[in-house]
């Protein structure tokens, strides 16, 4: 466990159980616990300190590469379960496709290479000799899978083609690495799919895009807006890019979650992927690529965590229960691990995913600061009193409530917290969104917002120029603003409504902000 600067936590006591004590001398010297930095404060520092005192991830030594330890795969080990099971009902089959692919190929498409051309890595050697022609790691598939979806498919038979890779993609992102929001590895799914028509494309676009809601809004519990990403903001050599965009009110930035592109022909036209219909005439496929990646686990930490470290929402918490025994003076220890031990294995048996801490070289005050470190939603404490009255202590993570439970009721009323904290956090995070989204007219209202931190949602005429003209007039120390989206979820445009940034005719409502 690494410490966190050092803010004596370990002295905080038991929760008014007698804890923190243990007998002095089966304690050993331990390490304070406890968060150096303020999310309120300095947010970039409290986020950098939660992410490695969680044991979520370490620091490598390649700058922008960071390992992932078992608190944060277990995470994505979760949501892929959930995923993986939603899309093999969509009929998706898993695939592996090679981590390199050729500079020809990679080049096929013109808009799309130039769109990822700054963040493409090469290998240049094998041992110390040049290769013949430089091979570069893929930033995304459609360059690796495309010429053998092109082999493929001959025949309307062979439509639609639906294929899903867990993989990791490198991009050589040179501005800020952040773990898990932008960095140089990371994890990903990858769907790529083509279809005869354009209206099965159109609809699974939105499919996808759904699953992407829930992932963050019904596991990570964080809100999000669909829709539309604009022009210059689409995925490049795609026809157009839905997402999903949350909001990170301490930094007033925008931060996309997750993309459902429709590619439209243009990749089938490039790889010459086509089909014969019913009438023995030739097509173009229709094709889709979606993905979402592990920023979604750094999301979810900026929403939530506080200054006790990380919260976590009980559907992806690996250990949603913690039980911990709080012996002291002559209590009777066996007994009360006893107890303990009863209580982790009626609650693993019912479901639920817990686990019991019986360190004997650390007090029950250094343990309730570990644990809420690593954001548990629900710590369970037996002490003596505890085990006479037949009851556990419940602490929630979210909120510091603390409850009595008799035992007997241990598992409903378990079901009935983690529910509760679920929906609280969502709750909580859409009200801090909702009261940071400003809605303006004119330009001069425009940069009040946007220096104040708010997710603006402006009349906009819809223009490629307007938009760059827009990045070009608030660029800065904090980064441009830019559309994050037109979400699909359209308030009224009043008739003579005008762009808050040319004057000109409106024609939707757009989410501009800064973004990550």
């Amino acid at each position: 466990m690494s410490s966190g600067g050092g803010k004596g936590a370990a002295a905080k006591g038991g929760g008014g159980k007698g804890g923190g004590g243990g007998k002095k001398k089966e304690v050993k010297k331990e390490t304070k616990l406890g968060m150096a930095y303020k999310k309120d404060e300095n947010f970039g520092e409290w986020y950098s300190e939660v992410v490695v005192n969680s044991e979520m991830i370490e620091y490598y030594d390649i700058s922008g590469c960071y390992i992932l330890r078992p608190w944060a795969m277990e995470i994505w080990e979760l949501l892929k379960e959930f995923f993986d099971a939603e899309i093999k009902k969509l009929k998706l089959k898993p695939y592996y496709f090679p981590l390199f692919v050729t500079e020809n190929v990679l080049q096929k498409e013109k808009d799309h290479i130039e769109g990822f051309a700054p963040e493409v890595a090469w290998v240049t050697k094998s041992g110390k000799s040049d290769l013949e022609a430089p091979i570069a790691i893929r930033p995304t598939s459609e360059t690796v899978m495309y010429p053998y979806f092109s082999k493929w498919i001959r025949s309307h038979r062979d439509l639609p083609l639906r294929c899903n890779q867990w993989c990791n993609v490198v991009r050589w992102e040179f501005s800020n690495p952040t773990p898990f929001i932008r960095s140089r590895e990371f994890l990903w799914q990858e769907g790529h799919t083509a279809f005869a028509t354009k209206e099965e494309a159109d609809e699974e676009v939105l499919q996808i895009l759904e699953l992407y809601r829930r992932i963050y809004e019904e596991f990570l519990a964080v809100p999000v807006s669909k829709g539309r990403k604009s022009e210059m903001e689409k995925f490049a050599g795609g026809l157009y890019t839905t997402s999903v965009e949350a909001f990170i009110p301490n930094t007033g930035r925008g931060i996309q979650g997750a993309t459902s592109h429709c590619l439209g022909q243009n990749f089938a036209k490039m790889f010459d992927i086509t089909y014969e219909n019913e009438k023995g005439a030739r097509e173009m496929v229709w094709q889709n690529s979606w993905a979402y990646t592990t920023r979604s686990i750094g999301v979810m930490v900026m929403t939530h965590g506080d200054d006790k470290g990380l919260v976590l929402p009980p559907r992806v918490a690996p250990i949603q229960v913690i039980v911990i025994p709080v012996p002291y003076k002559d209590a009777d220890t066996t007994a009360i691990k006893g107890a303990c031990e009863s209580a982790a294995y009626t609650l693993n048996e019912s479901g639920f995913r817990a686990d019991l801490d019986t360190r004997e070289n650390y007090s029950p005050g250094w343990k309730y600061s570990h644990w809420e470190m690593k954001g548990v939603p629900l710590r369970i404490e037996i002490g003596p009193k505890d085990l006479a009255n037949k009851q556990v202590r419940v602490v929630c993570r979210d909120n510091g409530a603390k409850v009595d439970i008799p035992v007997a009721n241990l598992v409903e009323e378990v079901k009935v917290l983690l529910d509760e904290i679920q929906a609280n956090l969502l709750k909580t995070a859409k009200e801090k969104r909702d009261a940071c989204v400003e809605v303006i007219h004119t330009w001069d209202e425009f940069t009040t917002a946007l220096n104040n931190k708010r997710l603006i949602l402006a009349p906009w005429c819809d223009e490629e120029e307007v938009e760059k003209d827009v990045k070009a007039r608030t660029k800065g120390d904090l980064g441009a603003a830019k559309t994050l989206c037109t979400p699909f979820d359209q308030p009224e445009l009043p008739e003579g409504t005008l762009c808050f940034a040319s004057g000109k005719p409106a024609k939707k409502w757009s989410f501009w902000g800064r973004s990550y």
